[in-house]
């Protein structure tokens, strides 16, 4: 077979280029090009003195583009979070029946102020795994250790908002508060919704079966006569009532319904006294949905040392109807321990 041609197949080699191989070994002529995987740009990469341990964990960051973020809980379920900017880590945990894009306000506004934002979607809520077990504050706050231990958050301060507050209250007191500096409770069902014989000024138990009955009926209207009443008490707009039920109807219906009973009938009273760092509590005066003589003033009452800001005339949902405001308190309340 000496001596023969070579048949390419799609026409004839092309002669050897001297120059094109010398280039990719680094030879004369040439600047060698780059092999393997990609090099991060210079803007991917922390300033000098800037390199945090945070940043270089984050599991997310590939070729430059942001990945949507899960952590597996024990159970398998996939719990979706946002991690936005970088510095002292604040974990934000939304309310009923919505999702971490309820933050979206107040993640913004933080971010943009020198903190590592982290909000997640609990177990059955917008992008997390729809469980048919598990939708009681015991997981819901095992779910929140998951995320703090698997991000490694350190010195993180843990905002709640309504069931989301009892979702912090439970965390604190079944996980403490070593990874935990500050906390905060924001129109939070906490200390004890339910009307029971030990607590005779809560909600009676027909106002939760009402929520229950009209989930089953037709949740959909549910959340838009939510969102058109009590939850915004008439001060949100039109967008921000439909974003209330888009995000409301991403979450499962037995997730959601099941939620109802978690939010309203589990105690906290316990979980507030092991409170052992600064906490701030802010409440509107008006709120339908947990008034403030049930939930802030109780919760501030229980807490060794916190802090009560009462938004005067505001309803249940100041995340948006007053975000600056809440923004501008959250960011002062920060601000006490990071300088």
């Amino acid at each position: 077979m000496a001596g023969r041609p070579v048949v390419v197949p799609g026409g004839p080699r092309r002669p050897a280029d001297p120059g094109r191989g010398a280039a990719v070994h680094g030879g004369p002529g040439r600047r060698p090009r780059r092999r393997g995987p990609r090099v991060a740009r210079r803007h991917d990469l922390p300033a000098e003195g800037d390199r945090r341990p945070d940043r270089a964990r984050r599991p997310y960051r590939r070729e430059g583009f942001l990945i949507m973020p899960f952590i597996t809980t024990a159970d398998g379920a996939q719990i979706f979070y946002k991690d936005w900017g970088s510095g002292r880590p604040v974990v934000l945990s939304h309310g009923w029946p919505l999702n971490s894009d309820s933050w979206e306000a107040q993640a913004l506004f933080l971010a943009s102020h020198g903190y590592r934002v982290i909000a997640h979607d609990r177990r059955g809520h917008g992008r997390s795994t729809q469980t048919w077990d598990g939708n009681e504050m015991d997981t819901y706050a095992d779910d929140l250790a998951a995320l703090l231990d698997a991000l490694d958050l350190r010195h993180a301060t843990l905002v709640g908002f309504s069931t989301g507050g009892g979702e912090v209250a439970r965390y604190i007191g079944r996980h403490g508060t070593g990874r935990v500096a500050q906390a905060a409770l924001v129109s939070a069902v906490p200390p004890f919704m339910l009307r029971t014989p030990d607590n005779p000024e809560g909600v009676p138990v027909t106002v939760f079966d009402g929520i229950r009955a009209g989930s089953l009926a037709d949740r959909s209207q549910l959340y838009k006569d939510l969102a058109a009443g009590p939850f915004f008490g008439g001060a949100a707009s039109q967008g921000v009532q439909d974003a209330f039920w888009l995000q409301s109807m991403a979450s499962g219906h037995r997730n959601a319904y099941e939620c109802v009973a978690a939010f309203s009938a589990t105690d906290f009273r316990d979980d507030l006294a092991a409170f052992d760092v600064p906490t701030l509590v802010i409440h509107g005066d008006a709120d339908q949905v947990v008034p403030f003589d049930v939930g802030g003033k109780r919760s501030a009452a229980l807490i060794k040392d916190a802090e009560l800001i009462v938004y005067a005339g505001a309803p249940h949902g100041i995340t948006d109807t007053h975000r600056e405001q809440l923004g501008a308190d959250l960011l002062a309340f920060l601000e006490e321990i990071s300088s």
